[in-house]
C-alpha cells in the first residue's frame, strides 16, 4: 500500500497536499489576488476561544508570514474595521473576521448586518460546534429543541450574502471559492459567513495542489441593456430641470470623474447621499451639496423643482428622499444601479449597469443635450451660508455647536483629510457643512451603527495610510465601543478623534422632543433617572488606552490640536464640550422640516399632552405627501 505524504508536504505522484481543513483555508486565503496584485482578503481579525483557536488559530500561525493575523479587543469592532477597510478601498479589497463559537460569533451579527445594510464585502469565519456532536452539549452551545442542525451561527443567515457550514473539511472547496466570488460581485456584494465546525478545522485531507494556485479575482462593469439606455435617455432629453442624485455606487465604482464629466456636459446639478458624498468635491461647480432630510437648501431646492431625477448608485434611503416626500408627485425617476433590486425602487424607471459604464453610454446617447434651468447662484448662497454657520466664534469660552467644531477642523486640516463617522448628530452635520475634496468623506449611515466610529477609523487608515483620518465620534457613541483604540495603539495607527461631549445621546433628544412632540427623557443623562450625575473623564480614559488624549477648551484650542496631532504615530484623542441642540434658529433650516426634510418617525396617534396631539396632526399633512410606488 502506498504511504501518505508527511504531514503538510506535497505528494508529487496524487499532486494532493495533506493540511487540517483550517491550514487550508488560510493557505487559500493566501493567494487571492486583486488585479494590482494584492492580496484580496488583507489579513483576518482574531480574538481566539472555544471553537477557533486550536484549528484556525494553528494554522494562522503557520502561514503568519504570508496572512497577516490582527488581534483585537471585540468581535463586533474589529468587524467594523474590516468593513471600513473595505469602504475605503472601494470594494476592491477586503478583511477577514474569525470568532469563537457562541458570544464570540453573535458579536459579530451586527457587524454583518452593517456590511449588508452597505453593500460592502466582508469575510466572517465563525467558530461552530462539533459536526460530530460527540461532546454535544459544547460550551456555549445554543440549541434548537426542535431542530438538531441549528447553532448560534443562524443568526448570521438574514445579514449574510452568501452563508455555509462547513462540516466535512472537502467543503472549503466549494464554500471559498463561492464566497469570494459573491464578495467580488459589484451587485451582490455584502458579508459572506462560513460557519466553522471546530472538530472539522482540525481534521486532515488531502486537497488538490491546483486549488492553492493564485487566483486574481476581476471585478465586473456589466453594461447598461440597450433597450433601457434608449428610454432613460428619451426621458432625460425630455426633461427640463433634471436633478442626480450621487450615491456610494458611484465611488465603488470609481466613476467620480465620469459623473463630474457627465454633470458638465449636460448641465444637470448633483446632489448628494451620505454615501455618495465626495464623489464629486465640495468646491465641483455642479455640486450642490447634501440630500434629503439633512440636506442642503441648494440640493433640496434643484430636488423639488426637478421634473426627472436620476439616482445614481442609490437605493434611495429614507433620509435620500425626504421619506418620500422630497420630489414633486410629477417628477418621473430613473435609478442607474448595478443590481435590478435597488434599479426598480419606487417605481423608477431602470438603467442596470455599473456606474461608470453606463454613465459614459448614456452621455454618447445624450449628445448635445443640456439642462440650463436650475440656479448656479443658489449653490453659492448655500455655501456662504455654510461658512457663516462654521465660522470661529468670537466667544471661546462659549460651549461651540457641532458646526463650528466642523468649521474648526476644516480649517485645521489640507485636502488629504477624511472626515469620518456613522452615528448621533455628527452625521447630519457633516453631509450638511462638511465641504470635502474628493473621496475626503467616509459616513456608515445605511446602518447608522453606534460604536463604529473609532474601529471604523483604524480599518480606514490601514486603507488610506497617506490620508489623515479624522474621526468625529459623541461622547454616547464613543461609550459604546472605545477599546479598539488600544489596538491602534499598538499597531500604531494614527488617527485623530473628535469627541463631541453634549453629555447624552443629544441627537436622540431633538427628535424625541423637537421632531417627535415628545418630552425630554432618559436620552441625556440630567432628563435619566440617577441618583448621580456622571462626569465621565474621556481624556483619562482614552490616555489610558494608550492614546494622547487631550481637553480642548474651546475653537482655536481644538484647531491647534488638530495641527499637532499630525506629527504623531498613535491615535489622539480631542475632548471638546458642546452644546445639544444646534440646529433650530440657525437659518439653516427650511420650511420643510427640521434642518431639511420631512423624516417619518412615527408619532404617537393617542395622547393626553396637546403638545403631542399638535405634532400628530403635523405628522398626518406629511405623510399624505410621500410617494407610495415601490
Amino acid at each position: 500500500m502506498k504511504g501518505r505524504a508527511p504531514f503538510g508536504e506535497e505528494d508529487e505522484q496524487m499532486g494532493t497536499i495533506r493540511l487540517t481543513a483550517a491550514q487550508a483555508m488560510i493557505k487559500w486565503l493566501s493567494v487571492q489576488m486583486t488585479e494590482d496584485g494584492e492580496r484580496y482578503i488583507d489579513g483576518m481579525w482574531a480574538i481566539f476561544g472555544h471553537g477557533n483557536v486550536a484549528g484556525i488559530g494553528e494554522a494562522l500561525h503557520r502561514y503568519r508570514d504570508v496572512f497577516p493575523t490582527w488581534r483585537g479587543q471585540n468581535e463586533q469592532t474589529m468587524a467594523h474595521a474590516a468593513i471600513a477597510f473595505a469602504k475605503g478601498q472601494k470594494r476592491q479589497r477586503a478583511m477577514a473576521v474569525t470568532s469563537s463559537i457562541g458570544p464570540g460569533s453573535t458579536n459579530v451579527v451586527t457587524a454583518a448586518a452593517l456590511a449588508h445594510v452597505n453593500r460592502l464585502p466582508l469575510l466572517v469565519v465563525a467558530g461552530d460546534v462539533f459536526a460530530s456532536r460527540r461532546p454535544d452539549p459544547v460550551l456555549q452551545q445554543v440549541e434548537d429543541f426542535d431542530d438538531g442542525t441549528v447553532s448560534a451561527n443562524d443568526c448570521f443567515r438574514p445579514v449574510s450574502r452568501y452563508y455555509d457550514r462547513i462540516s466535512r473539511p472537502e467543503h472549503i472547496l466549494s464554500a471559498l471559492p463561492r464566497a469570494l466570488r459573491v464578495m467580488t460581485d459589484p451587485a451582490n456584494c455584502g458579508p459572506a459567513v462560513l460557519a466553522f465546525c471546530q472538530d472539522v478545522q482540525a481534521e486532515a485531507y488531502d486537497y488538490p495542489e491546483e486549488f492553492f494556485e493564485p487566483r486574481i479575482w476581476f471585478i465586473r462593469r456589466p453594461a447598461p441593456d440597450a433597450g433601457e439606455l434608449e428610454r432613460v435617455a428619451g426621458l432625460i432629453r425630455a426633461a427640463k430641470n433634471p436633478v442626480i442624485i450621487a450615491g456610494g455606487g458611484v465611488i465603488y465604482s470609481g466613476a467620480e470623474d465620469v459623473l463630474a464629466e457627465f454633470a458638465e456636459r449636460h448641465g444637470i446639478p448633483v446632489a448628494e447621499t451620505q454615501a455618495g458624498k465626495s464623489a464629486l468635491p465640495q468646491a465641483h461647480p455642479m455640486n450642490f451639496g447634501a440630500s434629503g432630510v439633512d440636506g442642503s437648501a441648494a440640493a433640496n431646492a434643484v430636488s423639488e423643482a426637478a421634473d426627472l431625477v436620476i439616482g445614481v448608485g442609490t437605493r434611495l434611503q429614507d433620509f435620500t428622499t425626504g421619506s418620500r416626500t422630497m420630489f414633486g408627485a410629477r417628477a418621473r425617476l430613473v435609478s442607474i444601479n448595478i443590481h435590478g433590486y435597488d434599479a426598480a425602487k419606487h417605481g423608477a424607471e431602470s438603467l442596470v449597469g455599473d456606474a461608470k459604464v453606463t454613465l459614459q453610454a448614456l452621455s454618447a446617447e445624450l449628445g448635445d443635450y443640456r439642462a440650463t434651468a436650475f440656479d448656479p447662484a443658489a449653490r453659492e448662497d448655500w455655501l456662504r451660508a455654510v461658512d457663516a454657520f462654521c465660522a470661529r466664534p468670537e466667544d471661546q469660552a462659549a460651549l461651540p455647536t457641532d458646526g463650528q467644531v466642523i468649521g474648526a477642523v476644516q480649517r485645521a486640516t489640507g485636502d488629504s483629510a477624511v472626515a469620518m463617522c456613522a452615528a448621533g448628530t455628527m452625521p447630519g452635520a457633516l453631509k450638511l457643512l462638511w465641504q470635502p475634496s474628493q473621496g475626503g468623506y467616509h459616513m456608515e449611515y445605511g446602518y447608522s451603527c453606534m460604536g463604529y466610529e473609532v474601529a471604523g477609523a483604524m480599518g480606514l487608515k490601514l486603507a488610506c495610510p497617506e490620508r489623515e483620518v479624522i474621526c468625529f465620534v459623541g461622547d454616547g457613541s464613543y461609550m459604546m465601543a472605545n477599546s479598539e483604540l488600544a489596538t491602534a495603539v499598538m499597531r500604531r495607527i494614527p488617527f485623530t478623534v473628535v469627541l463631541t461631549d453634549n453629555r447624552g445621546y443629544g441627537c436622540i433628544n431633538r427628535l424625541q422632543t423637537l421632531g417627535c412632540g415628545g418630552e425630554p427623557f432618559n436620552n441625556m443623562y440630567v432628563d435619566c433617572t440617577v441618583e448621580v450625575q456622571p462626569e465621565i473623564d474621556y481624556v483619562a480614559h482614552a490616555a489610558a488606552m494608550g492614546a494622547h488624549a487631550v481637553k480642548a477648551a474651546g475653537i482655536d484650542a481644538l484647531e491647534a490640536e488638530i495641527a499637532a496631532a499630525r506629527g504623531r504615530n498613535i491615535p489622539t484623542v480631542i475632548v471638546i464640550d458642546t452644546i445639544a441642540n444646534d440646529f433650530p434658529g440657525t437659518g439653516l433650516e427650511t420650511s420643510a422640516g427640521e434642518h431639511g426634510f420631512f423624516w417619518d418617525v412615527a408619532v404617537p396617534e393617542v395622547s393626553d399632552r396637546q403638545k403631542q396631539r399638535d405634532y400628530y396632526a403635523r405628522y398626518l399633512d406629511q405623510i399624505a405627501r410621500a410617494r407610495l410606488v415601490n
